[in-house]
Formats: C-alpha cells, sequence, structure tokens
C-alpha cells in the first residue's frame, strides 16, 4: 500500500465517523421535534378549554360590576338625597329650636333671680363686722361623681 492509498482510507474512515456522528444528531433532533410537537399539542388542548373558562369569568366579573356599579348610583343618590334632608331640617328646625331654647333658659334665669333674696335687707349675721358680704347661696344641689 502506497501513501496515497493509507491517506484514501483514512479520509474515508474519518468521512464515515464524521457521516455517523451527523446521522446520530439528527435522530436526536427527530426526537427532540416529535417530543415539541408532543408539547405543543398538549398544551393547546389544555390551552382551549382553559381560555374558555376565562372568557366565562371575565363575562360573569363584567356582569358583576355593572350590578355593582348601579348599586353604587343607587347609593350615592341616597347620600345626596339624605344630605339634602339633613340640610332642610336644620334649615327649617334649626332657628327655631335655638330660638325657644333661648328663650327657656331666660325664663329659668328670670324666675331664678326672682326667688332670691335682695342684698342689704338688715339681715344680722353673729360674727361679722359691717360692711362684710355673706357668700352667695349656692344654687341646686351637688352633684357627685360616679367612679367606673
Amino acid at each position: 500500500m502506497s501513501g496515497g492509498e493509507v491517506a484514501g482510507i483514512l479520509v474515508a474512515v474519518f468521512w464515515a465517523i464524521l457521516v455517523s456522528f451527523i446521522a446520530l444528531v439528527l435522530v436526536r433532533l427527530a426526537q427532540t421535534l416529535k417530543a415539541a410537537t408532543r408539547l405543543v399539542a398538549e398544551v393547546s388542548e389544555q390551552a382551549v378549554p382553559l381560555l374558555a373558562e376565562a372568557s366565562a369569568t371575565v363575562r360573569s366579573a363584567n356582569t358583576q360590576l355593572a350590578r355593582v356599579d348601579s348599586i353604587a348610583a343607587d347609593v350615592q343618590e341616597v347620600t345626596a338625597n339624605a344630605s339634602a334632608l339633613s340640610s332642610t331640617v336644620s334649615t327649617a328646625f334649626g332657628g327655631p329650636l335655638v330660638k325657644v331654647a333661648a328663650f327657656g333658659y331666660g325664663v329659668r334665669r328670670a324666675m331664678g333671680r326672682k326667688a332670691e333674696p335682695a342684698r342689704g335687707s338688715g339681715t344680722v349675721v353673729v360674727g361679722r363686722t359691717a360692711g362684710q358680704d355673706l357668700p352667695s347661696a349656692r344654687r341646686g344641689s351637688r352633684r357627685t361623681r360616679k367612679k367606673g
């Protein structure tokens, strides 16, 4: 065998190993592609029902939000009506009630002063010198505070 034949055999062996390696890589790549295809098919089968359920859930949530929106509008209307009623009642009864309370207070003060004895009526108190005033009498009873 000559050197050219040995070189040809080496190149042929090298090409055979290279082709075998490429064939092995292609087989593995084909298996990976089959697995990826199966995975995509399974995901598609599961995704379609999930999307249908999500769509139904969104529709239901939209319906509930519409109901809540109408309830919120009703509550806002009731709040406005209550505010208007409160201001009307305050305007209608507030002034007269204040006047009645002031009148009652004035009457009580007038009645209280009428019942008080006049100072300097000639009452003599033992132990006091002339010109000293008596302490004023307390009106009403003393209230005690309860603890707790």
